[in-house]
Formats: C-alpha cells, structure tokens, sequence
C-alpha cells in the first residue's frame, strides 16, 4: 500500500468551489485560497443561523500510545462512510501545528484513503491562522513591554507579569529566557519565556469566540499581570483589544477542504489537549450543523482529555452536544498498555491485549457519567489477528457496549459503513448529557471531581505556589470558571510512565494558570511543558523537496 503522501496525491481534487455548492454556499459566501481551499464568509454563517441542528458525533480514543490509534483517520473514515450511506456528513478538524509535525508525532490530516486533503498544505501554513493567532499573541507581547519601558499607567510590576511569546514550533532552549538586555534603549532585563502557539490563550479564544464583538470581548478580558500594588491588569487596559482582534478577522472565518472522497470537511483552530481544551472552533461545529445531517468532530487525545474538556467547557459555553461518543481502540495501543514493547507491537499477543482492556474499560466508565451513548470503533492495522480484534469486540459485548471492527485506512469510508449504520442508530437514542462538575464548585473540588472520576486519582496534592495561586483566583473572584487541567496525554494519571489503568496515585498540581479571556483556569500537572522539545531524531529530518516544489516524506 502506498504512504500517505502518494495516495493524497494520486487524488484529484475537487474545486472548492464544487465543495462549497454542494453544501449550499455560494460564491459570494466564500473566500477563495487558490482551487482547493476557501474560507467561509461570517456574514454567510449568520445567514444559516435559523436552520435545524444536525447531530453531533463525537470522536474520542483510549490513552495514546506510540503505537498509534488513528482517532483523526477514524474520524474522517466515519463521515465517509455515513456520505456512502447516502447521509450528507462534514468532518470538523482541528488545523495540524509546526511542533508535531517536524517533531515526533507527524500531521493531523488523518491516513490511507482516510485523509482530509490538500494534506500538504493543511500542515503547513494552511490559510495563515496559525500565523495570525501567533501574531496576534506576541503584538500584545510587544505593547506589554513597550508600556513597562515607558512606564505608562496602569504601572506593571516586570516581575509579575503573566504573558510570554509563542511560536508554532517546538523548541526546548526557548522554555526560559532572560529579555531586555542591551542597555537602557533596549527594556528592562526580566525572565520570561516562550510556549507553543498552540497553547496560546488567543488560539483558545479564537475557537470559542463566535463572532467579532464576542472574540473582543474575550480577549479585552486577557489578564497580563499585576501593578506593583497587586491590582490585575488586562489586556483592555492596554488598550489595543482592537488591534489584536484586527489581527483575527480572517483567522475567525473557517476553513472549508475535502476528503479523499470528494465531501467536505472544516479544518479550524488548534488548540491541543493537553494543555487546552482540544476541540475545532466551536463556530466550524455550528456552522457544519447548519449544513449537513451528521457532523462527525473529534477531540484530542484520549477521552481524559479532550472529550472531558469538549463536555465540561465547551458543551458547557456554546450549547453543543454530542449524541454520541465514538471511542477508538486499537489491538496495537492495548497491547501497550498490556506490557508489550513497541519494537514487538506487531508481533500476535493476545494476553497483552487482555492485560491493557483496563485502560478501554476506564475510558468507557468515563463516558458513561456524561449520560451519552458509547461505540467502540476499532481501528483495525494490517498486522492485527482476529483473535486481537475478537478479544477486544468480547470485552464491549460484555460492557453492553456495540463495537464496530474500521477499516479506512486501507478501504476508505467502505471500511466505515458498519460503524456509520450503528452510529444513526445510536444517534436516535434517547441521552441525559450533564456535565461532570457544577462551576459553583470551589477550585479544589473541581480539580478533584476530574482527577479521582476521569483521571482514578486516589488525592490531588498542591504545591505551595499552586495554594498560592488558589488564593489568587478566590481574590479575583474567579472561582467560578471551569477547569482545564494541563496533563500527560500519555497517561490517565499525570505521570506518563503510568500505563493501562493506574490505581492508588496522587495528582501533583503545581500552579494555576488564569485564562480569563478564555473563560477557563489551567491548573499545571506533573511534568507537563508547554513549550515541547524535538526528539533526538526528529520528522524533519525525513521532509524534503525536489526541483519541481514536490514535497516527500510527510508521512
């Protein structure tokens, strides 16, 4: 079978414009980058406002491994198989960042005849909202040290201020820097530091902003730090709100591609999992819901993660809710968690794939308190036995769960049809959706409701600048915001050498992040970073160009 790159290449493409009449939008709706790509014009939204929702389907996964999952080609695959089925689908997809994609990880256009296309160009700079959404973060970075060198009211204290810089790349030595030296001209000499664009609060805003005035109004609210009376300063105080929205205006318009298959798809916004809340922009979701009967979205990384984050912020702020959980397994990733090393994941081993069904039965738990529905998709690889899948598709049988045997790497959405059949039934199920946690909670019982119900935590300890910071945000009165726990994406617990399903451990939070803006707090776990490292042998080693502008070894 050919790779990635080759099978995205051997497709003609559509014009977008075919895409966008295919869904009911008309020239004058969109913008065009070039013959494959368009953004959507916000007055076009607007417009489709007063029609029925669709349904949601959510797409989530069982704690990643390097072995891999698949959840995004999942995703893609499930919306072409509900189009064969005669089903009009759009896939929603977060936009791939730099730091993956040259790092360890790779894209984020899904695989095999599973792809959201032009796959080239979504991984790299797409239509330019990651640049805007990092150039928007670092002009307030910039007018913040402009006002400290100047000394203008209200009067920032250097030491503490909240805001750093970020860049679409990952990059360890930027992690903690000192500014300003030089001399007088050049600022004042203060420690700061550089994150991931990814992480940025504006990218967290951008996807759940909905309009103009709603993406002002977030980001006015930025808190940047304090006076050196200790009064909180926001980014309205600065005045230059405007400006940064200005930097926004077309980043908030989504993004219109295709599949492999010629349907369409909405790649838009990044924020990761992680370290935030995981989802495409809520306004990509809306305006797919408008246009189409079954939205397929996805959240990042496992369902400890960017599901629980899709259910307690952003079901909770926007209204949307998803009619089902699709949950992606595969025999590869359990065998992980069972015990096998990956040098030996292709090797048969049922007993390991036994030994990691804890990790699938937790997450499966975990859906279940959010009153929706559940189906296992799963992601079938070459090597797999049918006694690996068989083991597996037992397992939810005896959890009373269906569960769908996907193969879309290989067959594209014929490989998704028996998933897509049992998702329109699910679908027409009746659900009771709540959320894990009331917001009236304080700080410490939300940290603790997630990390001992989702995470199976056995305690939640803070450090002193985390009590510090608890006494911050009761100051501020914000205490009432919901929570995004920054954590390893490769465990359910905050140590990522914890596999399976951990028992009898204890959640480190170090500090509390205020994203004010946002409308979320970030408390800081274990050892997470939020400016990643490359690896010792990094992708971009393998990425090439040759003397006709052809790109190899993406994937």
């Amino acid at each position: 079978m050919n790779n990635d790159i080759k099978i995205a290449k051997s497709i003609k493409l559509k014009n977008i414009s075919e895409i966008a009449l295919s869904l009911g939008l008309k020239n004058e709706d969109i913008e065009l980058y070039g013959n494959n790509k368009a953004k959507i014009k916000i007055k076009a939204i607007k417009s489709k406002k007063q029609r029925k929702d669709s349904k949601l389907i959510l797409v989530s996964a069982i704690t990643p491994t390097p072995a891999g999952e698949g959840k995004t080609t999942i995703s893609i695959g499930l919306s072409l198989g509900l189009n064969r089925l005669g089903k009009s689908s759009i896939v929603t997809l977060r936009e791939p960042s730099l730091g993956p994609l040259f790092g360890r990880k790779g894209g984020a256009t899904g695989g095999g005849y599973a792809q959201v296309l032009p796959m080239e160009e979504i991984n790299m700079h797409f239509t330019g909202d990651m640049r805007a959404v990092e150039t928007a973060h670092n002009l307030i970075a910039a007018v913040l040290d402009n006002h400290i060198y100047h000394r203008k009211e209200p009067r920032l204290d250097p030491r503490r201020t909240k805001w750093c810089r970020v860049m679409d790349m990952n990059d360890r030595a930027l992690r903690d820097i000192v500014i300003g030296l030089g001399g007088r001209i050049h600022g004042i000499p203060r420690e700061s530091f550089f994150q991931i664009t990814a992480s940025s609060e504006i990218m967290a805003i951008l996807c759940l902003a909905e309009n103009y005035h709603e993406l002002k109004e977030m980001l006015s609210n930025i808190l940047l730090g304090f006076t050196y009376d200790e009064k909180p300063v926001y980014l309205k105080d600065l005045k230059i709100e405007g400006a940064a929205t200005a930097l926004l205006k077309d980043a908030l318009k989504p993004n219109l591609v295709q599949t492999t298959e010629g349907t369409p798809a909405l790649v838009h916004g990044g924020p990761f999992a992680n370290i935030a809340q995981g989802t495409c922009s809520v306004l990509s979701m809306k305006l797919a819901l408008k246009l189409c009967e079954y939205v397929v979205t996805e959240a990042g990384f496992g369902f400890d993660l960017g599901a629980e984050k899709f259910f307690d912020i952003v079901a909770r702020k926007s209204g949307l809710s998803p009619q089902v959980v699709v949950l992606v397994a595969t025999a590869r990733a359990l065998k992980n968690h069972g015990g096998k090393e990956l040098k030996n994941i292709e090797k048969p081993d049922a007993k390991a794939v036994r030994n990691g069904l804890p990790n699938l039965e937790k997450h499966l738990e975990n859906i279940k308190k959010f009153g929706v529905p559940a189906i296992v998709a799963i992601n079938k690889f070459t090597h797999d036995t049918k006694e690996e899948i068989e083991i597996i598709k037992e397992f939810a049988d005896s959890k009373n769960i269906e569960s769908s045997v996907v193969e879309v790497h290989q067959k594209g959405g014929k490989g998704a049809i028996d998933l897509a059949e049992k998702v329109i039934k699910k679908t027409n199920q009746k659900r009771k959706f709540k959320p894990l946690y009331s917001v009236k909670e304080s700080i410490e019982k939300k940290i603790k409701i997630v990390s001992s119900e989702i995470y199976g935590a056995a305690a939640v300890e803070f450090t002193k600048e985390g009590k510090s910071d608890l006494k911050l945000i009761k100051k501020l009165g914000l205490e009432n915001l919901p929570i995004c726990i920054a954590k390893t994406q490769k465990s359910l617990s905050d140590d990522p050498k914890l596999l399976c399903r951990p028992e009898d451990f204890i959640v480190n939070v170090n500090r509390i992040e205020i994203s004010r803006g946002a409308g979320f707090l970030i408390p800081i776990t274990g050892d997470i970073l939020l400016m990643p490292g490359l690896p010792k042998d990094p992708a971009a080693e393998n990425i090439d160009i040759d003397a006709e502008g052809n790109i190899t070894g993406l994937f």
